[in-house]
């Protein structure tokens, strides 16, 4: 599980880099033939953490209800992110991951519900969950890197 963490970490750093070189009107564009934007697939790759490790394992996460609905797979941008939003998505990048380390290491993970995804992997153990969502967290990195050309 270290490399798995390394990776996540890694990746998470990446994402808060767009923190940084990128203003709040960037971040909120949503370009020409694209369906969200730069905060969106943040807030995405954050609610899709939560969900794949903890929800499936069948504990309770470390975010609220509405910020799930406003990320979670199928929605789309409904406004323009506020900066304080976009202040508690930029803590939670980090912390979760620091919180997920934890309770790992504390054995908090014992069981796991089986999920198909819906790009049709089969994640039958939380090892699976981890890998899985590395391999998404990618994936939209790739997206915004993509977005960011016209932004």
């Amino acid at each position: 599980m270290n490399s798995t963490f390394k990776i996540w970490k890694t990746s998470r750093n990446l994402y808060l880099d767009f923190f940084e070189k990128y203003t709040l009107d960037q971040l909120n564009k949503i370009p020409e033939g694209f369906n969200n934007n730069l905060i969106w697939n943040i807030g995405h790759v954050i609610v899709a953490q939560q969900s794949l490790i903890y929800k499936l394992s069948g504990l309770e996460g470390y975010i609220s209800d509405e910020l799930i609905n406003l990320y979670k797979s199928g929605t789309k941008p409904t406004g323009q992110t506020t900066e304080s939003e976009v202040k508690e998505l930029k803590e939670l990048l980090i912390s979760l991951i620091e919180k997920t380390e934890t309770d790992f290491a504390n054995a908090k993970f014992v069981t796991f519900n089986e999920r198909l995804t819906g790009t049709g992997f089969h994640l039958t153990t939380l090892k699976d969950a981890f890998d899985f969502n590395n391999y998404h967290e990618g994936l939209h990195l790739g997206y915004m890197m993509n977005i960011r050309k016209f932004v």
